[in-house]
């Protein structure tokens, strides 16, 4: 395997920072020495072999014998191939030693750089000084994301322009009724939705929230409604003087980085869009090394009380946020072995045992910051502490 070549330089983040730029390197070579051999670049003369050779883009879920009938004889005849846009085309279902070898790639021959280790440790240590506990939100509200979807904000005809000239990039992106889309759940909540959300659920003004974001659009307007929810809100550019952040700040990928790194220290941990990252930081931090907390959003549930919440009662609200997120909460057993993508439940490498998943539930509730009530079988926050007054004044 030669060190793969991040394709961020052609996206439209831009990014020209190198594998070795984000990852430890020689740790990675060292740590999957016995399964494979790595090398960080082609030997002399071999470049010559990519001229004229077109990438390899293998279909969605490749299994092995799908790599050995497709892959293996152009292999066998030029001695060099490259395989692009890689990400989940590998197959769920492999056999147990190939799922093991996942598992020591994804969570621990990966790693970031001394550089970007010591930065984001920096955030989670400031986040604890101001809280012992504390919820880490991916909001995924950039405008690319915005652009992708297909979905439309109420921002009139500037949102529709802004995107519309973003959505150009994607050929293939289908034209399809964005009011649908989002009635069908496949749209990223806004800020204030996902704050109404977790107000819903049980979380208080006092929660501190750190949130996960490259640039959101529509700027600090866009997240005021969040902020007036959820005052105590923190980003790494707010924990952070320019002077710190300076290393990082022109790379979307090491910015994205430490936000992981965040993210993945969290209590609880709350995925706007169930993309890579909320994919793999569910897979590893939250089921792989012992069991927290991640709110993935009902989105198509909750976008019929979000549309008729002014005909509501607070109470009414949040007993249904409640019931529609039953399910979504991030229990330990919430998704069956074999279940979803590898990444976000890798149930073949998770040993399974009785005890071991009772004292996992004692300890939850030892260091869990809220109180627990069974809403429909599933342990939600309770409303202690809150104010209603102030959540119903918000809604007027």
């Amino acid at each position: 395997l030669v060190i793969p070549k991040p394709r961020t330089k052609t996206t439209y983040w831009k990014d020209i920072s190198n594998f070795e730029e984000i990852f430890d390197v020689d740790w990675f070579i060292s740590h999957l020495s016995k399964d494979v051999k790595i090398i960080k670049e082609l030997p002399k003369g071999e470049e010559s072999r990519l001229i004229g050779l077109q990438s390899i883009r293998v279909p969605r879920k490749c299994t092995p014998s799908c790599y050995l009938q497709r892959v293996l004889p152009l292999l066998k005849k030029k001695h060099v191939v490259q395989l692009s846009k890689f990400d989940y085309r590998l197959a769920n279902h492999l056999d147990t030693e190939l799922q093991k070898l996942r598992c020591r790639v994804n969570y621990h021959a990966v790693r970031y750089t001394e550089t970007i280790n010591k930065m984001g440790q920096i955030l989670v240590d400031r986040m604890r000084t101001k809280a012992k506990h504390f919820v880490a939100l991916h909001l995924r509200f950039e405008p690319d994301m915005l652009a992708f979807s297909g979905c439309y904000y109420g921002g009139g005809q500037k949102e529709r322009l802004e995107l519309g000239v973003m959505r150009r990039r994607w050929k293939t992106l289908h034209a399809a009724n964005p009011d649908k889309v989002r009635e069908h759940g496949r749209c990223p909540l806004t800020p204030e939705e996902i704050g109404l959300m977790l107000r819903g659920l049980g979380f208080g003004r006092e929660v501190h929230l750190y949130v996960a974001s490259g640039e959101v659009y529509g700027g600090d307007a866009t997240l005021a409604p969040l902020r007036a929810l959820f005052p105590n809100l923190h980003t790494k550019e707010t924990l952070t003087s320019k002077k710190e952040l300076a290393p990082f700040a022109r790379f979307s990928s090491r910015m994205a980085a430490l936000d992981f790194i965040v993210c993945d220290e969290s209590d609880a941990f709350v995925t706007n869009n169930n993309g890579n990252m909320a994919r793999i930081l569910a897979g590893r931090s939250r089921r792989y090394m012992g069991h927290k907390v991640t709110i993935r959003p009902n989105a198509k549930k909750l976008h019929k009380i979000f549309t008729n919440r002014h005909n509501m009662t607070w109470d009414e609200f949040s007993t249904k946020v409640r019931k529609y997120q039953t399910g979504f909460m991030g229990e330990p057993d919430e998704m069956k072995a074999g279940e979803g993508e590898f990444h976000e439940n890798p149930t073949s490498c998770i040993c399974r045992k009785k005890k071991a998943n009772e004292e996992l539930k004692e300890d939850e509730h030892d260091s869990w910051p809220w109180e627990y009530s069974d809403i429909g079988n599933v342990p939600m926050a309770t409303r202690s502490g809150l104010d209603h007054q102030s959540e119903v004044d918000h809604e007027n």
